[in-house]
């Protein structure tokens, strides 16, 4: 029954990916995105709530269980054909599409069965700061089960092929400045030289070991130290570090020995180093439940040949963060194939966008699928 109506509303899910596309707003910025959404589920008969940002809330059903589809909003700002613009090369305008596609497909029944289906349209995922923010604003708080879905690259997961959960790692990206006085080259003993606490820092962090079976990485990505003049020896330098873990342990495990390793540094070569956290995305915490009503969702769409295991990602994605502090939750993200090329943020990014259709349909029967044997369940405790 929904494939045929997959058919009927494909023109709409067209319209909506490409006025999407064309239309791409950055992190935090999402405004336009914001009100064309929000008529939209409006007009189909969504129950909307709109928050005190770009973020978007709609309903439909009532009752328990509570399920909840999320889409994430924002482009990205990066250069295309030589000029600098908003983007969207990660999928998030194919994405809030297929949750539009959702909400049309399930309006169309003229009954459902019991419980509330919850449209999350979430802004700032590039950030790793928009979940945080939907989680403050309590909207997954009474959310039994949520979903979310992700185009795959080719090189992933082939066109017409899908999985039912994305294992993305955790990533943790520092920011950091290292302060001291300069010192004239002749006099070296007089300064503490920047220059040479970023590499022994470089080092110390190639000697970072956790666990061999765990993957994970740390390394520093820019430094920037000195001047255009050769005989001044700069005591202050700038720094960034990228982390990387396939689990949110290991993350902690990282994020504390490279601070350690800056305490030593200070103390070893008599300066002040200074680091603040930027973007800081969680490990998938994925619930077999959750994945299990995906995979029903796969087989009855695409069958048994195009079922993939779960994708192992070293990508990372804040939609995790919705099941760390809220750890009621049971969630899952879809992997979508599309012959996505030539990667995830390549400036010109294509896909096929049949797949779309795909997307809407498999999103589609998960959500009936956990509303006919889902339960829903009361009295959680929430950790912050």
């Amino acid at each position: 029954m929904i494939k045929e109506r997959i058919h009927t509303i494909k023109p709409e899910i067209m319209e909506i990916f490409e006025h999407l596309h064309q239309h791409p707003e950055v992190s935090w910025k999402e405004f336009q995105t914001s009100d064309y959404l929000t008529q939209f589920l409006q007009k189909n008969g969504g129950r909307v709530r709109t928050l005190n940002h770009t973020g978007i809330v709609a309903e439909m059903g009532e009752g328990s269980p509570v399920v909840a589809v999320r889409a994430d909003m924002d482009a990205l700002w990066q250069e295309v054909n030589g000029q600098f613009q908003a983007n969207h090369s990660c999928g998030h305008d194919a994405h809030m599409a297929m949750v539009c596609g959702v909400l049309l497909i399930l309006q169309k029944f003229s009954s459902l069965p019991p419980g509330t289906v919850r449209f999350l349209f979430q802004p700032a995922e590039e950030k790793g700061t928009g979940a945080l923010k939907m989680v403050e604003d309590g909207v997954v708080d009474d959310v039994d089960y949520l979903y979310g879905v992700h185009l795959r690259p080719e090189l992933e997961l082939g066109d017409g092929f899908a999985a039912p959960a994305i294992l993305h790692g955790a990533a943790c990206f520092v920011k950091g400045r290292i302060r001291s006085d300069d010192a004239h080259g002749a006099r070296p003993h007089l300064g503490a030289n920047a220059i040479e606490v970023g590499a022994t820092f470089v080092s110390l962090l190639n000697n970072i070991h956790l666990n061999p079976m765990l993957p994970y990485s740390v390394k520093m990505t820019s430094f920037h130290a000195g001047g255009e003049s050769a005989n001044i020896i700069p005591g202050s330098a700038t720094f960034s570090i990228d982390m990387r873990s396939q689990s949110n342990e290991g993350m902690e495990k990282l994020v504390s020995k490279v601070f350690e390793i800056a305490s030593s540094l200070e103390k070893l070569f008599g300066v002040d180093i200074e680091m603040e956290t930027g973007a800081n995305v969680a490990a998938a915490e994925v619930h077999p439940e959750a994945q299990a009503f995906m995979e029903k969702g796969i087989l009855n769409v695409l069958g048994i040949d195009a079922l993939q295991p779960p994708l192992v990602s070293t990508g990372g994605d804040d939609f995790h963060f919705y099941t760390i502090k809220r750890p009621h939750l049971k969630a899952t993200m879809l992997g979508l194939g599309c012959g996505l090329a030539p990667g995830l943020h390549h400036p010109n990014m294509t896909f096929n966008k049949d797949a779309l259709l795909n997307g809407v349909h498999i999103l589609s029967e998960t959500v009936l699928e956990t509303l006919k044997e889902g339960k829903g369940k009361r009295g959680r405790q929430h950790v912050d």
